[in-house]
C-alpha cells in the first residue's frame, strides 16, 4: 500500500504555496504520495500552473485515518488549524516553521528537504501532548463544549470595563479580582499566550495545568500551576455588567454574559506531534527565544571518570602534659624565731 502525506499551509502567503510545491515533489521523488485539500491544492494550482506530479484529494481520493503523517507549512497558527482537523484521527502533526518563533514546528524552511528524507525514511518519533476539555454554563445549562491544545482564555469583551471574576480548584473558590482576563492553559500553552502573561514556561512532559491572570488588580493574584487531575473554573460575577469572551487556541470563541461559568479539565484526547530532533526542550527554548548563553562551560565530568587518590589521614598529635603552675610569690612573713624586717612593714 502507498504511503501518503498530507501537505497543509496558509495559502494566504507566497512563501508557503511555493514551501507546498517543493514538498509535493519531493515527497513524490521519495516514493510518497503528496494529500491536500482541495481548495489549497487549487490556490496553489492558480498560483503555479499545471503540477507535474499527481497530488490526491484529501475526502475525494482518500481518507484521514489512511494518511501516515501530516507536514504543515506555517507557523504556530497553522498548527493549530491542522490539529482540529486531525486530533479524532490519531494522525501525528510535522510542522515545518514558516512563521516567526513556531514554537510547535519541528523544522525550519531551509530544512524542508531533510524533513523529506526523515519521513521517507521514518526517522521521526510521536509524542503525545496533553490537552484540555471546555465547557461554558449559563444559569446552570451547558451552551459551549469545545477543547483546546494551547488555552482557553478568558477576556474582557469591552475595552473600558474590567472583568470582576472568581477562580475556583476542585469546586473550591479561590479567590476574585478585576482583571483583563485569566489563561487557563497546558504546558504547550505556557509558552504561548500564558507566557506573555507573566505566566511560568512549563516543561511538556510536566503535567500540569496553569492559572495565569491577566492584568489582575489584585495583591494575590499569582500564576499558579495545579495538578492535570484537578477541576478549573472561573465564574464571570454580576458585580457589573461587564461581558467576557472566551478564546480557544485563538480560533474558536463564544460570549460570556454575567454569571457565566468556564470549567476546564484535562481531556482524553491528546494531539500527536512528530518529532524528527531529540534536541532537548531547553535547547527548543534558547533557539526560538535567542536565549544568551555566552559563558556557559558546561557539564562538570562525570566522577566516574576523574581519577581520585585515597583519602589523606590526618593524625591529631597527642596534648602535651599541661606545665607545672609556679608558686606565688607571697608578703615576707618571718618564720618562727625570725626577725620582721622593718623596712617590709606596713
Amino acid at each position: 500500500m502507498s504511503r501518503r502525506v498530507l501537505i497543509l499551509c496558509h495559502t494566504g502567503r507566497e512563501e508557503s504555496l511555493k514551501a507546498a510545491w517543493e514538498a509535493c515533489g519531493q515527497l513524490h521523488d521519495s516514493g510518497i504520495v503528496p494529500v491536500m485539500l482541495e481548495s489549497e491544492l487549487g490556490d496553489m494550482v492558480r498560483f503555479f500552473g499545471r503540477l507535474d506530479h499527481p497530488v490526491e484529494i484529501l475526502h475525494d481520493h482518500v481518507m484521514l485515518p489512511d494518511v501516515e503523517l501530516v507536514m504543515v507549512l506555517g507557523g504556530d497558527g497553522t498548527i493549530l488549524r491542522a490539529a482540529e482537523l486531525v486530533r479524532e484521527f490519531d494522525v501525528p502533526l510535522l510542522g515545518v516553521n514558516l512563521g516567526h518563533i513556531g514554537f510547535l514546528a519541528e523544522s525550519e524552511r531551509a530544512d524542508l528537504a531533510q524533513t523529506v528524507e526523515w519521513i521517507a525514511s521514518r526517522e521521526y518519533t510521536v509524542e503525545e501532548r496533553m490537552t484540555i476539555d471546555v465547557q461554558v454554563w449559563v444559569r446552570g445549562r451547558k451552551i459551549w463544549h469545545t477543547w483546546a491544545l494551547n488555552e482557553a482564555a478568558i477576556e474582557k469583551g469591552n475595552r473600558e470595563r474590567m472583568l470582576e471574576v472568581v477562580t475556583e480548584v476542585d469546586e473550591r473558590p479561590l479567590t476574585s479580582f478585576g482583571c483583563d482576563g485569566v489563561v487557563l492553559a497546558t504546558p504547550t500553552g505556557s509558552t504561548a499566550y500564558a507566557f506573555s502573561a507573566g505566566g511560568p514556561v512549563v516543561w511538556p512532559e510536566v503535567e500540569a495545568l496553569l492559572i495565569v491572570p491577566i492584568s489582575a488588580h489584585a495583591l494575590f493574584a499569582k500564576p499558579l500551576v495545579v495538578s492535570p487531575r484537578s477541576r478549573l473554573a472561573v465564574e464571570i460575577l454580576n458585580r457589573t455588567d461587564a461581558q467576557g469572551v472566551l478564546w480557544c487556541d485563538g480560533r474558536r470563541s463564544v460570549d460570556l454574559p454575567p454569571g457565566a461559568r468556564v470549567e476546564v479539565t484535562r481531556s482524553a484526547t491528546p494531539v500527536r506531534l512528530a518529532r524528527t530532533h531529540q534536541t532537548p526542550f531547553s535547547g527548543r527554548l534558547v533557539r526560538k527565544f535567542e536565549l544568551p548563553i555566552q559563558g556557559w562551560r558546561g557539564p562538570m565530568p562525570q566522577a566516574a571518570k576523574v581519577h581520585t587518590g585515597p583519602i589523606p589521614v590526618i593524625r591529631t598529635p597527642r596534648p602535651m602534659p599541661p606545665l607545672p603552675t609556679p608558686p606565688q610569690a607571697g608578703p615576707p612573713y618571718p618564720g618562727p624565731g625570725e626577725t620582721p624586717d622593718p623596712s617590709t612593714a606596713k
